[in-house]
């Protein structure tokens, strides 16, 4: 059975911040440094690096950070793109690897750079101008390709998850992170030791939080930011007992009109519905989160014990890396779900254990 004995990250800082010049492989290089030095394994044990990137031109960025990070030159890197579930996805393939037995050591994570992701344009077969696009088709088809915001706001109205409800949700979110200290798993990054987004959400912030659509404000959803997390992923022989196990993850496609409940088909793969401990449920939208937290059946006491993306922002490829990474510091016994979700209806989820 393959188990996680390392999990770091960076701060996550929204775009445009302290962040703003770095690439990704600036970001991810020493949060894979930090996790070998936490596991006490040397770059030559690495059997592969999958890495997220949603945002990026190509080009293999998996392998540029294998590069950077000085791991050896056998290490070809996988890039995977999955948006918002990339990071979780690129666990669950790490996982996948070490149980087949194809591989003992995987480093497995995702990096994004909000604020340096190339511009983007489409060319016109006509011959005509290119035109500038800031986010990729999720389906074939407009009308079933709905912006995460529309989708968000459509599931609030569906669910009657009111505006006051997904601020009270905000609002939690923000002061979990505010007493938490996630010292021990960040890596200091240009002398940025924590999140710097989580605030203090009053009545008058919230009701002058600028409307993004309906119900969704700037307050209840995500802000795009930079981050970078990784994960090491060994095999039990090697871990011998250390960390977290893997029991189960599954990556499920459903209704790309309804991305925000994608995660309720992948937790029922992994999640029996046994106890949890902690649960970090992806908070990209707070409506989201409701929606996936009451439809899954999870104790909203156990979920996001040290705030939630909404208190942090949305490093898109790194997201669902950093809720793993969350759980691997914060779970001290038991078992702990992680779940995401995507554009285009696909929703990923992790089921992981401590032993006593």
């Amino acid at each position: 059975m393959a188990r996680m004995i390392a999990a770091r990250r960076t701060a996550v800082v929204p775009r445009g911040g302290a962040f703003h010049r770095l690439s990704i492989e600036q970001l991810a290089a020493p949060v894979i440094l930090a996790c070998l030095a936490d596991a006490g394994m040397d770059g030559a044990m690495v059997d592969e690096l999958i890495l997220s990137n949603a945002l990026g031109a190509g080009g293999n960025p998996a392998r540029r950070v294998a590069l950077a990070a000085g791991l050896p030159d056998r290490v070809a890197g996988l890039t995977i793109d999955r948006q918002c579930a990339g990071g979780l996805d690129a666990i669950i393939l790490a996982q996948a690897l070490v149980d087949s037995g194809a591989a003992e050591v995987v480093l497995a994570g995702g990096a994004e750079s909000f604020s340096r992701r190339p511009l983007r344009y489409q060319t016109d077969p006509d011959g005509g101008p290119p035109v500038a696009y800031n986010e990729a088709s999720f389906t074939p088809w407009p009308n079933r390709d709905p912006s995460m915001a529309d989708a968000a706001a459509a599931l609030g109205l569906r669910l009657k998850i009111s505006r006051a409800r997904a601020e009270t949700w905000a609002t939690e979110s923000h002061a979990k992170a505010l007493k938490a200290d996630h010292s021990a798993e960040i890596v200091p990054i240009l002398g940025v030791t924590c999140d710097p987004f989580a605030r203090q959400l009053t009545s008058a912030l919230l009701a002058r939080a600028p409307g993004v659509v309906g119900d969704v404000t700037a307050a209840t959803a995500a802000v795009a930011a930079d981050a970078a997390a990784i994960c090491l992923v060994v095999s039990d022989r090697l871990a011998k007992g250390r960390g977290l196990a893997i029991l189960a993850g599954a990556t499920v496609g459903s209704a790309p009109e309804e991305p925000g409940l994608a995660p309720l088909a992948a937790i029922a793969r992994v999640w029996d519905g046994c106890a949890l401990a902690q649960a970090e449920i992806m908070e990209a939208y707070a409506i989201q989160a409701l929606a996936v937290v009451e439809g899954a059946g999870i104790d909203p006491r156990i979920v996001n014990p040290g705030g939630g993306s909404l208190a942090r922002g949305h490093p898109i490829g790194a997201s669902g890396a950093i809720l793993a990474v969350r759980l691997f510091h914060g779970l001290w016994k038991g078992r702990g779900l992680a779940a995401i979700a995507s554009a285009g209806g696909i929703g990923s989820a992790l089921l992981v254990e401590r032993s006593a």
